[in-house]
């Protein structure tokens, strides 16, 4: 048996820059920190002639025969596609497992594929850096699947930490923050979170925002252009311990996100930010593309009960969590061993990506 897990991420500036339809003209920058709410990937070998592939999230299982080919479309695609990727075709069963609900904004689908890519390369018995790992998820979701995302969530998922990300057309550079112990603890300490209740859609809108900035959209590009600068702002407020700072830096973030597309905001979101903000919060935003999933906030610990009070009295709920500093790990791993015949794979990375 083998078990590994990848945390899921919180965007704290910079959301959107990621995309290739902006950070290829224009080069694009997020800091980010995963936290600790995991995806969980368990592999267990046998002598069959079949892989097979459950899902709690979404209550479902797929199974595979040797003799037929491994399509990578349709239901639990991106368990299929890494194996596929790996060229595992048999004797594998798969169980999957998520802290976090589907489609919230956290960057969960891309901590699915960091997680399947540790567990695969680990039974496949490879050794693979963070940098190594982030890319190969990002050529299966991006170009393997041709998904309309970015590229923060693979990388905050496999370094883990509080991260400054540039993307540029040949290159993806992580560079963790450098905060005093003391910064860590409060900014920990005055972040929340709160779960919308209900789930988007993030492919609807990265398409809108994608295709917005292909035919030159002002207002796109000046939003993103606009959160691109902030993005180094807050770099700099983060790093000399200025929080109260990084909180009104995180409002006009947000002021400037809700300009990428239709529907990354509603009434509803408009409402609940409006209420902490007069609770309290010094600023904040939907921690995804945007519709739904989590709202995340900067709020002085001393007003946390009023906002808490006031975002429940709407329906949002509270999720407390900690910051997660390790990335993907494979957790516990009895010996299990898969034979892969696409051993060139780690050669491939760099021409499948050029």
């Amino acid at each position: 048996m083998l078990i590994a897990r990848s945390p899921v991420r919180i965007s704290l500036a910079g959301g959107g820059t990621d995309l290739p339809a902006y950070y290829l003209r224009y080069g694009g920058a997020v800091i980010n920190t995963a936290i600790n709410r995991y995806f969980y990937v368990v592999l267990n070998v046998n002598d069959s002639d079949t892989l097979q592939i459950t899902s709690s999230d979404y209550q479902t299982f797929y199974r595979h025969d040797r003799d037929s080919e491994l399509m990578t479309d349709g239901s639990l695609s991106l368990p299929r596609a890494v194996l596929h990727h790996f060229g595992v075709t048999h004797g594998l069963s798969m169980f999957l497992a998520s802290e976090i609900p589907p489609g919230t904004g956290l960057g969960s689908s891309s901590a699915v594929t960091v997680a399947l890519v540790k567990a695969v390369s680990a039974a496949c018995g490879w050794t693979m850096s963070k940098q190594e790992i982030a890319e190969e998820a990002c050529h299966i979701e991006l170009h393997k699947l041709g998904m309309p995302i970015g590229k923060q969530d693979q990388y905050a998922s496999a370094f883990g930490g509080i991260n400054y990300i540039e993307f540029q057309a040949d290159r993806v550079q992580v560079t963790p923050l450098s905060l005093s112990h003391d910064t860590w603890q409060r900014l920990q300490r005055s972040l929340m979170l709160f779960f919308t209740g209900s789930s988007r859609n993030s492919a609807e809108i990265l398409s809108k925002q994608s295709q917005s900035s292909k035919q030159d959209d002002a207002q796109v590009i000046a939003a993103l252009h606009s959160v691109k600068a902030l993005t180094a702002e807050v770099k700099v407020c983060l790093e000399q311990g200025k929080l109260d700072a990084f909180g009104e830096l995180l409002d006009q973030n947000w002021q400037a996100k809700k300009r990428f597309a239709p529907g990354v905001s509603n009434e509803r979101i408009d409402e609940s930010y409006a209420q902490a903000r007069a609770c309290g919060a010094s600023g904040g935003k939907i921690t995804g593309a945007g519709g739904g999933g989590f709202l995340m906030l900067y709020c002085p610990e001393s007003h946390q009960g009023r906002v808490t009070e006031a975002l429940g009295a709407l329906g949002l709920q509270r999720m407390d969590f900690r910051f997660d500093l390790n990335g993907a790990q494979v957790l516990m791993n009895s010996g299990l061993q898969l034979d892969s015949p696409l051993a060139h794979v780690r050669h491939r990375t760099r021409l499948h990506r050029e």
